[in-house]
């Protein structure tokens, strides 16, 4: 059977909230990841973290803002403390931006790789959890999480394990606490949060 091409861009406009830290090399090239705070229309940030190679300080300093265009990924993080599951963007192009606005778009295809999960909240209103597996150019894939509300949700709530998806969100993060050794610790998660689900020829309106 033919692979499903898988589609993954994400477009950013935030604020950096510290400075470029060194995470790994790869084929001779320096990547560094940096916290991004992407503002939401209801006044809370998302705080995103980005993976960019060789940063340039004139766009990386604290406080600046940026535009950003990349890709999200996931990878596994065996070292035992934190997530499980790590979420970044990778940054494929960076500029000053002087509109001082939040940015958050993300459009993926892919592939769902468990059963979604459908329930409510103690309000009563739908809700639905995805794993949408999208591949890359090159034989990997991503694992994304994904969460879908009302409609959405319960649209979502139908689907099975091997369905393609095509969807319109954004990445955001969410802080929960974690009782590890008897103690309260505070961790972030990170996940796609649908907004419109899309025909395999449909485009983001601009």
């Amino acid at each position: 059977m033919e692979e499903y091409r898988g589609e993954n861009k994400i477009v950013l406009r935030g604020q950096t909230a510290g400075e470029p830290v060194r995470s790994h090399q790869n084929h001779g090239v320096d990547y560094y990841v940096v916290p991004l705070r992407v503002p939401r229309l209801s006044g809370t940030d998302d705080v995103l973290n980005l993976v960019t190679a060789n940063p340039d300080p004139a766009v990386w300093s604290t406080g600046q803002w940026v535009s950003v265009q990349g890709e999200v990924r996931s990878y596994n993080n065996r070292s035992g403390q934190g997530s499980k599951l790590v979420i970044t963007v990778l940054v494929r192009s960076a500029l000053p931006d002087p509109v001082e606005e939040g940015e958050n778009r993300l459009m993926l295809a892919g592939v769902l790789c468990r059963k979604p999960v459908a329930r409510r909240t103690p309000l009563g209103r739908e809700i639905c959890d995805l794993l949408l597996a999208v591949n890359r150019p090159y034989g990997r894939a991503d694992y994304l999480p994904c969460i879908a509300w009302g409609s959405l949700a319960a649209h979502c709530g139908g689907l099975d394990v091997g369905d393609r998806l095509r969807l319109e969100g954004r990445l955001q993060s969410r802080q929960y606490h974690k009782l590890i050794d008897g103690e309260q610790v505070a961790r972030t998660a990170f996940e796609i949060s649908v907004m419109n689900l899309l025909s395999e020829e449909e485009e983001i309106q601009e």
